[in-house]
């Protein structure tokens, strides 16, 4: 079987994004070509167009991430982690970016094409925002605004806390490290607001 033939079957002859069943065809993930259907992804020119022209993209169109992000098929997994970090300002896809699950191969072949400048223009940087948004740096001090339980640590670091020199956790914009009532612990920044 040729690869778009496995891929036809794969993906039952629709998008693995949208669902769509026009202009499908294989599009090779980054840094790999479609040759092989376990690094490629069946996909309706929509999809293809605006992957790989980020001034094309519509966000809207990519709610349809809400369902193909859970695919079982790496490939598709990497597409759909790329274009929800691309599409993070947005404010929806940072909830489904907090929910999806990459195993660790699938998390850096995700980043690799996303850093590399390659040409479906996606750019992993990483920065880390307070719940108001403004930008956490690297010893930086931070109030909860939230009463924070600490899981294995027996205790709730409480609201109003201040966290002195927080750590920035370097390929997760969503974590800070802190020192709570002595122990380091990781913070979701969506629970912290950066202190003047």
């Amino acid at each position: 079987m040729s690869t778009e033939e496995i891929l036809q079957t794969r993906s039952g002859s629709k998008c693995e994004l949208c669902d769509s069943t026009s202009e499908l065809a294989a599009l090779g993930v980054s840094p790999h070509d479609a040759s092989n259907a376990d690094h490629s992804a069946y996909l309706c020119q929509v999809c293809r167009e605006q992957i790989e022209d980020a001034d094309k993209t519509e966000s809207n169109h990519w709610r349809c991430l809400n369902e193909s992000m859970w695919s079982e098929v790496p490939a598709v997994q990497v597409l759909a982690w790329r274009m929800l970090n691309r599409l993070k300002n947005e404010g929806w896809p940072q909830d489904l970016l907090g929910m999806l699950y990459l195993d660790e191969e699938t998390q850096v072949w995700a980043e690799q094409g996303a850093e590399g400048g390659s040409s479906d223009g996606m750019q992993a940087t990483v920065v880390h925002r307070d719940s108001n948004g403004a930008v956490l740096e690297a010893g930086d001090t931070i109030t909860l605004i939230k009463d924070l339980p600490v899981k294995g640590a027996g205790f709730t670091a409480k609201r109003g806390t201040a966290v002195r020199g927080i750590s920035l956790v370097a390929d997760n914009e969503e974590h800070i490290e802190g020192r709570v009532s002595g122990q380091r612990i990781v913070i979701l920044t969506k629970f912290v607001k950066k202190s003047n």
